[in-house]
């Protein structure tokens, strides 16, 4: 289990207790941070889309082409911003201890 810190678009912040073993868009959609996963995790709607703290960039694994496309393509609709990271790709395990994400506006 890893604690994540979450900030909410309105700039509340909470520390959820996150299940190993899933996908960080679960957890926060289950939590309702707003996040809503409305494709399941397949990368095709975005609605999962966080900021992630800068701090956190280099201990996450990189961006892959599909996830960079899909930012790219909210582009037009979202601010991105160079942590911009979709959680549905973000695998939660103990290596993610004190991550801080900020819930990014709905798409």
């Amino acid at each position: 289990m890893a604690v994540v810190r979450v900030i909410g678009r309105d700039g509340s912040k909470q520390d959820l207790d996150v299940a190993n073993g899933g996908q960080l868009m679960d957890a926060l959609r289950d939590a309702s941070t707003g996040v809503q996963g409305t494709c399941g995790g397949m990368m095709s709607c975005g609605t999962c889309h966080v900021y992630v703290d800068p701090s956190w960039v280099d201990r996450l694994p990189p961006k892959s082409e599909d996830e960079s496309a899909m930012l790219e393509a909210i582009g037009e609709l979202v601010e991105l911003k160079p942590t911009s990271r979709l959680s549905c790709q973000i695998a939660v395990d103990d290596d993610i201890e004190g991550l801080c994400v900020e819930i990014a506006p709905p798409v």
